[in-house]
């Protein structure tokens, strides 16, 4: 008896440190959210799937890293420093084609897909006093890009090249954040700042509100030059302060992306958490109003990560 009881002891020990470890592996399980700048749409958007997965998955630890978004974050992911990631859809395809002229030192090939998001809509702003309602009045005049390299400024480039145009034709160019950008238009330093973001984004209602404004069109017929992976789309009226008319412009679309070191059930989970929250998504930023599960794999230009295509396949999107 005093085997059995020794046997059974010694057994009940082993269950005891196979649980516990396995509460550690649980508990060292770390997301790390790569965004953008805290002015964007990418940033409380991250700070919402952070809490989404803190909560979500059992001993997670996690964190919203504010960067220069695209091309940094997806740069850091092929590096192993973040778990999943925001980026714009061109940047993501010269990524995995290791552009290097877009800011990649070659191939990015452990980027793996989770999700196709929301559009960002090229939103060209400048000050009423500017005098510029057009893109051919940017000629001679200051305008800020975003940071160098970013998924921002490749789409300034795009559309000032479809445009007939280039850094040169500008008076001067500004590689800024969206809030840095908006501080030195409403102390008359700066005309005018493109960004690329969600509609209704923090920095140009700010501007906005501060003084009048003219939202800058992207005509069809430019778009049209880019090519794929933009699409001509409409800033409704409304969107901002003074802004009394729909204007034309151009969209990219945005997507999550991870690594393949990430874990099958972590990506499943952080798949399946983002579309099962989308409520707590649109209450950090409107932009998210705009994912939908039935065009998650719209335009995935890198291939989906087998966490994530266990989860399209419980939908019904993948057979």
């Amino acid at each position: 008896m005093k085997h059995s009881a020794a046997r059974l002891a010694a057994a009940g020990a082993i269950a005891l440190s196979l649980a516990a470890a396995g509460t550690a592996a649980r508990a060292d399980e770390f997301i790390n959210v790569l965004a953008g700048g805290t002015s964007g749409v990418y940033y409380p958007l991250g700070v919402a799937l952070s809490e989404i997965y803190g909560k979500g998955i059992p001993g997670a630890r996690t964190q919203v890293q504010a960067t220069k978004a695209s091309v940094e974050n997806l740069n850091l992911l092929q590096q192993g420093k973040g778990e999943i990631a925001f980026t714009l859809g061109d940047s993501l395809k010269f990524a995995w084609e290791g552009n290097t002229e877009a800011g990649y030192p070659g191939k990015l090939d452990k980027l793996r897909g989770i999700a196709a998001i929301y559009p960002n809509y090229i939103q060209i702003v400048a000050s009423a006093d500017s005098g510029v309602t057009s893109l051919a009045d940017l000629k001679g005049k200051s305008l800020s890009v975003g940071a160098p390299k970013s998924g921002t400024e490749l789409n300034a480039r795009a559309i000032l090249a479809a445009a007939g145009m280039s850094y040169s034709d500008l008076g001067k160019t500004e590689y800024l954040p969206f809030a840095e950008s908006v501080e030195l238009i409403k102390n008359r330093q700066l005309d005018a700042t493109l960004q690329s973001a969600g509609l209704g984004v923090a920095s140009i209602r700010d501007l906005a509100t501060s003084l009048k404004i003219n939202v800058v069109a992207v005509p069809a017929d430019v778009v049209e030059k880019v090519g794929a992976p933009y699409l001509a789309v409409t800033i409704p009226a409304g969107t901002y302060d003074g802004q009394t008319a729909d204007v034309a412009t151009a969209a990219v679309g945005n997507f999550l992306v991870t690594h393949d070191g990430v874990s099958d059930e972590t990506a499943y989970q952080m798949t399946k958490l983002m579309f099962e929250h989308l409520d707590q998504m649109a209450a950090a930023h409107a932009a998210a109003k705009a994912i939908n599960v039935e065009k998650a794999l719209d335009g995935m230009p890198v291939p989906l990560h087998p966490g994530a295509e266990r989860y399209y396949k419980e939908k019904g999107l993948i057979k």
